[in-house]
């Protein structure tokens, strides 16, 4: 992105204007669509550099240095609205939760933006503010970016891309090869919520109780999770794939099994019944506002606790244990008193979700 502020011929028409090619060819209108959209709504001292780069100061926490922590995530979603969030909250949503699922607090954001010639600047700037308003509720700001316009019926309105840069704390190590027999699998809250939310949408069905995506950015509950000092060997977000693929990557990567109790995961009845009517499982169905933590045994009851305490897990649940298997197979408890087998999804039960 560019500083460049200069007066134009005429405003930009946010409310019936459209993208066109001229947009993104690095002249007079790229600069000006930056400049009385972008930046007016995404403003900030480092953005505001005008430079390829943002030169930002030093990781530190708590006056200490720590590691560079670093993701990227490409936000394909569709429909770009949909009930509880939009393709801009989830952007910086998504990628702020990456990083912090790695233990880090997350500093800085970057977002690219490609754009198809015809897009409603409308709905361009609705998304713009968006993404505002969740990079300033989260204190993570964006500090550069990058615009592309492709040609009309090559881009699909829009595509986003943000990266996260975030500092580890030494002595902090999480990671999905971290699991051991005997500790607890722990889950932030009631799963599906954002998969069934954007087929919802999608699908044009309408239920008694409206069905919300949980998009949220999750860097303030694990900073509570690990204030706590309990032994966490890992955290996830269970996104695409969800909660499934999120255990099964986990238990391949450990080379531990796991048993999970179905009675004991968390799922609001209207996802309930909309994923049987749908034909889902709520188990593969993906999720931008929860987490899972592995957690050694002795340290889940306390570890509960504070997350329960948190507005963004106050259904948390101790939801299965890790067990020593050969085979890495999660297995599922289930309320009729059988079991089977959790596996990951062969195909793409729900696709463009994030």
């Amino acid at each position: 992105m560019t500083n460049i502020r200069r007066a134009y011929p005429r405003p930009l028409d946010s409310m019936q204007g459209r993208v066109d090619m001229s947009h993104g060819a690095g002249g007079r209108a790229m600069a000006q669509l930056i400049a009385e959209l972008f930046l007016r709504h995404l403003g900030n001292d480092y953005l505001g550099q005008g430079n390829d780069g943002a030169v930002l100061p030093a990781p530190t926490l708590g006056g200490l240095p720590g590691r560079l922590v670093m993701s990227t995530d490409c936000h394909v979603v569709s429909p770009l609205f949909f009930p509880g969030g939009d393709i801009g909250s989830l952007s910086v949503h998504g990628t702020i939760n990456d990083v912090a699922m790695m233990g880090a607090v997350p500093l800085y954001l970057a977002a690219g933006f490609i754009l198809e010639e015809g897009f409603a600047l409308s709905d361009l700037e609705r998304i713009i503010v968006s993404i505002a308003q969740a990079s300033r509720a989260a204190m993570v700001p964006i500090v550069t970016g990058d615009t592309k316009v492709v040609e009309r019926g090559k881009g699909d309105g829009i595509f986003i891309t943000t990266t996260g840069v975030g500092v580890l704390p030494e002595g902090l190590d999480l990671g999905g090869a971290r699991a051991r027999a005997g500790d607890l699998v722990l889950l932030s809250g009631s799963i599906g919520d954002h998969g069934v939310a954007i087929m919802s949408k999608r699908e044009n069905l309408s239920f008694n109780a409206p069905i919300v995506s949980d998009s949220a950015a999750l860097h303030g509950l694990v900073a509570t999770m690990l204030a706590t000092r309990a032994d966490i060997r890992c955290l996830r977000d269970p996104t695409r794939g969800g909660l499934a693929a999120t255990l099964n990557e986990i238990a391949s990567q450990s080379g531990v099994g796991m048993m999970l109790q179905e009675q004991a995961i968390p799922i609001r009845p209207e996802v309930a019944a909309a994923c049987e009517l749908l034909g889902l499982d709520p188990l593969n169905v993906a999720n931008e506002g929860k987490l899972v933590a592995i957690c050694a045994e002795a340290d889940a009851p306390g570890l509960l606790a504070v997350m329960r305490s948190h507005p963004l897990a106050t259904e948390a649940a101790v939801i299965g244990k890790v067990l020593t298997d050969d085979h890495h197979f999660v297995q599922l408890n289930t309320a009729f008193g059988g079991r089977r087998i959790v596996d990951w999804l062969a195909g793409d039960q729900l696709p463009r979700i994030c």
